[in-house]
């Protein structure tokens, strides 16, 4: 374990963190605000913080290996969580306590979208600004970008990158370099954030929430700048805007990129991922909307139809947006939005949940023991379009899925033992460990009135949700610190 090469990369990587903390103080100065010091505040510390850490190896050259690489994605992911609350903690205007500002900074990054915050219409434009950026970062994966910038400064990110990206296979490169690689990433989640933002302008957005959603939409975080989330601009303009970005979002972008570079949609098409992906959407939208229509839950067949799209979209890709109560909604609609985000978007995407092409693989394998019961000498294998999946893609998936439900079941029975009713036990922690956000029960607002403990389990919830669990449990393992 070379922890010399760990520890300077972790004092590079916070040092340029603090930096955005910077935009939000030109935002109060815009605004004409007052709220720009704890914003400078959280500067400086981040950045004293990070050169604590860089000075004393500043020298240190040695390779970065690939468990070193797990040990930089975690670590950075769980101090960034506490030096991204700083703001929040220093901020009179919330009068936050450490727990939940280290909650509000790591669903952020998270992407989670989930808050203890409350009368978002009147907080400073700088810190509504702060958490929708927080979402923007962490959406893509702010090692990834590191991994553009690392190699300037004599660090190699191949490592890095394997650790972070999420999804089963993970040595698939859009473009022979890993740096190039990094960048074709950054270039299409900008391209997108800056086309989502044009659009909400477009559809009637003021230019300061239109930026902020299309930050949160892209990233598929879900924050918003409002108490009542998109709800509050009551336009079905807006909510057809976010319906397209969601969805595209929930997308692995390395399709985009090769729709980009070719100029060509064939790519889309032709991924077993993306009609998956595809049929899910539309099989869940059409029985949400059908059963509204059945029972009248609108005044009117187009409201339904709206709201039925929009939160189904919102809760499957995991962003989290609501524009009305989707908890309070007939029958089974709310359990099976929340059994959908599970599912949530496919590997490569800034979405949370198992993703689609694990769920897609896991059927695929229980279609081949069906038939092996019929033919039992038969050789069938599991393929995705023409190419075969190796025997150890389909082992990865399953133990997984395997170490996904024995810790979903222990954060449960973690969180009934903090008082917390089945319902909302269960929903609190599909909504942290999918990075979904909005729950059932008590935290169907959010997680204000629940205890401290639910918290804190809520935030290891969103972090082994965020690095996809095996990355933060490698780090217990023994064997993960033996020579």
């Amino acid at each position: 374990m070379n922890l010399t090469a760990v520890q300077r990369i972790l004092g590079l990587l916070l040092m340029m963190f603090s930096l955005t903390m910077l935009p939000p103080v030109i935002i109060s100065l815009v605004f004409d605000e007052q709220s720009w010091l704890p914003f400078v505040k959280g500067f400086g510390l981040t950045l004293v913080a990070g050169l604590l850490f860089w000075l004393p190896v500043n020298r240190s050259r040695k390779d970065l290996r690939l468990r070193d690489g797990f040990l930089v994605v975690a670590s950075f992911w769980t101090v960034l969580g506490i030096f991204g609350a700083a703001p929040f903690l220093f901020a009179p205007d919330l009068s936050m306590s450490v727990t939940d500002a280290i909650f509000e900074s790591m669903s952020g990054l998270t992407t989670t979208g989930a808050t203890v915050l409350t009368g978002l219409d009147e907080l400073p434009k700088s810190i509504l600004y702060y958490r929708q950026q927080l979402q923007w970062l962490g959406g893509m994966g702010i090692i990834v970008l590191a991994v553009a910038v690392l190699p300037m400064l004599g660090v190699g990110g191949m490592q890095l990158y394997r650790a972070e990206t999420p999804g089963p296979v993970k040595d698939t490169k859009l473009t022979p370099r890993i740096t190039e690689t990094a960048k074709a990433l950054w270039y299409v989640y900008l391209a997108f954030t800056i086309a989502c933002t044009v659009s909400y302008i477009a559809a009637g957005m003021g230019w300061f929430d239109a930026l902020c959603h299309a930050f949160s939409t892209v990233a598929i975080g879900g924050f918003s700048t409002h108490d009542l989330s998109i709800g509050y601009f009551n336009s079905n303009a807006i909510n057809l805007v976010a319906i397209v970005f969601m969805f595209a979002a929930g997308i692995n972008f390395s399709l985009h990129f090769f729709a980009w570079r070719y100029i060509s949609i064939k790519h889309y098409t032709h991924d077993p991922e993306f009609r998956a992906y595809t049929f899910i959407l539309f099989a869940t939208v059409v029985i949400v909307v059908t059963t509204l229509l059945q029972t009248q839950s609108y005044d009117t067949p187009g409201q339904a139809i709206i709201h039925g799209m929009f939160q189904a979209v919102s809760i499957a890709t995991t962003t989290g947006y609501i524009t009305d109560s989707f908890v309070a909604w007939p029958g089974a609609l709310p359990t099976l939005l929340i059994f959908a985000s599970f599912i949530g978007g496919s590997a490569g995407s800034t979405a949370g949940g198992i993703k689609v092409i694990r769920c897609f693989l896991i059927y695929k394998q229980g279609v081949r023991e069906i038939a092996r019961l019929i033919h039992p000498s038969a050789e069938i294998p599991i393929k995705l379009g023409n190419k075969t999946v190796p025997p150890r893609v389909v082992d990865a998936v399953w133990g997984f899925f395997s170490i996904y439900v024995v810790v979903f079941s222990i954060m449960m029975l973690a969180m009934m033992a903090t008082g917390l009713d089945q319902v909302t036990a269960f929903s609190a922690v599909a909504a942290t460990l999918n990075n979904l956000g909005p729950g059932l029960g008590d935290v169907s607002s959010g997680f204000m009135t629940v205890s401290d403990a639910a918290k804190w389990i809520a935030v290891v919830g969103m972090l082994l949700g965020r690095l996809e669990i095996f990355t933060l449990l490698v780090l217990i393992t023994p064997t993960f610190w033996r020579h």
